[in-house]
């Protein structure tokens, strides 16, 4: 085989360009590529410690019957749901400049595929060919400057979800076109400009494997990611992953661990050394996720099926580090969910004659005293650091919103007002802020399943706008107990992925 010298040179170029980025590192990416004959060749770094990822692109457009620009990516078949936040670095570029979620039938300059694009002018769209060399198509979003990124795959049908950060996914979906079974899935950049080379950066990058639509809950589970979330940056740090369901972190009050259930059992999970040990609980091996330590950190409550009491969720007590549970409820089912700052009463959703209502009782035992009494469910109840207010989630108005009421049961008044299912606030330890998990309007007001697209939301102990911090596929497990670290910065909480 005989080469010009510019064709020996274009092929050892090519060699190296290859040999560089297979010695880059992309995270938790396959590969990287330039689709089409971009002059100047992109990029892909990852760190680490932030998770990360910095794309450099160049190309000509994404658009009619070709493509060139840049590519990070993974081979994938089934259905998946990719999500990020990402920003172009720089303001200067061309206005038409992109970064997104791509799914491609082939890495073709004019092959199939389906994306989400955030223009550098704002344009926020799904674009997608449908056939080889035929022209793209477009549905643009409501939402302008997005920089919350979601594409899911859902058999042939797509769903793009973007929305600025803090605020709900605003949704466009597609249907009737064919991808095949495997194909490209990643992270681009396309600089619409030859010339030049424009960066983006993206963190929070999940790409996620849901549960079968068919799952049968509390038999069928997935995998589990602990993760932790910084409030000032919205960032999340996946720390620990388990192929089967753990549900619900504590964080003691010495910030060194979290506490989480799994498989009826309750763990300490290091946060130095990342690994996870069992809580000895005694006869008490059938531990549901309504467990919460007290203020002190010296004691925990758990919510455990007691064979000998028919099975039902009977609230018990035990020193943080384990020992001899002691009975507290004689009712069932009973779910515990909050200590009273000074560990002499207990909170817990008792369900009394088909209705779920909040009881508290003392911490040594004795008559549950009814707090609630409204139509529907009232459940996770928590008391503010200061004793002064319990908060807690009730339906009575038709939708799942948080409420609040005084420690004997008074003054009870609404606190959240929009169409989201809100469940469980947690009050932070500053007693300044509440986090709460919220689902969708399609889900049931008086359910919180496992494995749907949920949202950790914040919001003003003195009440206001809540604002998305999180935006998470989970639910049931997600932050059913009190999640905060001590020094009110970060939550954690798990989301769910195959």
């Amino acid at each position: 085989m005989n080469f010009t010298r510019s064709g020996l040179a274009f092929l050892l170029a090519s060699l190296l360009m290859t040999r560089a980025f297979s010695q880059q590192s992309i995270g938790d990416f396959d590969g990287q590529v330039d689709v089409g004959p971009v002059k100047h060749a992109g990029s892909c770094s990852y760190d680490p410690v932030t998770g990360q990822y910095e794309v450099a692109g160049s190309g000509t457009n994404i658009w009619f019957d070709r493509d060139e620009f840049h590519f990070v990516y993974s081979r994938l078949k089934g259905d998946f749901i990719l999500s990020a936040r990402g920003r172009f670095l720089g303001n200067a570029g061309d206005p038409h400049r992109k970064l997104g979620w791509m799914i491609r039938q082939s890495l073709e300059p004019d092959a199939p595929y389906v994306d989400v694009a955030v223009h550098g002018e704002g344009l926020t769209s799904m674009q997608f060919r449908r056939a080889a060399g035929g022209d793209t198509e477009e549905k643009k979003s409501a939402i302008r400057g997005a920089d919350i990124i979601q594409l899911e795959r859902r058999g042939g049908k797509y769903v793009m979800s973007v929305a600025r950060f803090g605020q709900p996914f605003s949704s466009e979906s597609l249907d009737n076109i064919d991808l095949g079974g495997e194909v490209y899935v990643g992270l681009f950049v396309c600089s619409h400009n030859a010339e030049v080379t424009e960066r983006a950066e993206f963190d929070n990058v999940r790409v996620t494997v849901p549960a079968k639509a068919d799952f049968t809950p509390y038999r069928d589970y997935i995998g589990s990611d602990l993760e932790i979330l910084d409030l000032a940056t919205g960032r999340r740090e996946v720390i620990h992953h388990e192929g089967g369901s753990i549900q619900a972190p504590n964080w003691t009050p010495d910030g060194k661990s979290l506490i989480y259930n799994g498989s009826g059992r309750l763990f300490r999970f290091d946060l130095e050394t990342k690994k996870p040990s069992p809580i000895d609980t005694g006869h008490a091996t059938a531990n549901n996720n309504d467990h919460v330590l007290s203020f002190d950190g010296k004691q925990i409550g758990i919510s455990n099926h007691s064979p000998e009491l028919g099975g039902k969720s009977i609230v018990y007590t035990l020193p943080i580090e384990g020992g001899t549970p002691r009975q507290i409820t004689q009712r069932g089912p009973s779910y515990f969910h909050s200590w009273s700052p000074d560990a002499k009463w207990l909170l817990f959703t008792g369900e009394r004659d088909g209705n779920l209502d909040i009881y508290k009782i003392s911490a040594e035992g004795g008559e549950e005293i009814r707090l609630t009494d409204s139509e529907g469910v009232d459940d996770g109840s928590e008391f503010t650091p200061d004793g002064e207010w319990i908060y807690f989630n009730s339906s009575r108005t038709g939708r799942m919103q948080i409420w609040r009421m005084r420690p004997d049961g008074s003054g009870q008044e609404r606190v959240t007002h929009d169409d989201l299912n809100d469940w469980f606030p947690h009050i932070s330890p500053d007693g300044e802020q509440i986090v709460i998990l919220s689902f969708l309007p399609e889900v049931p007001a008086k359910e919180h399943p496992f494995y749907k697209h949920v949202y950790l939301r914040l919001m003003p102990i003195g009440g206001g706008e809540p604002k998305v911090l999180a935006y998470v596929y989970g639910g049931q497990g997600s932050i059913n107990v009190p999640s905060w670290s001590p020094d009110s910065r970060r939550i954690a909480f798990v989301s769910n992925s195959q």
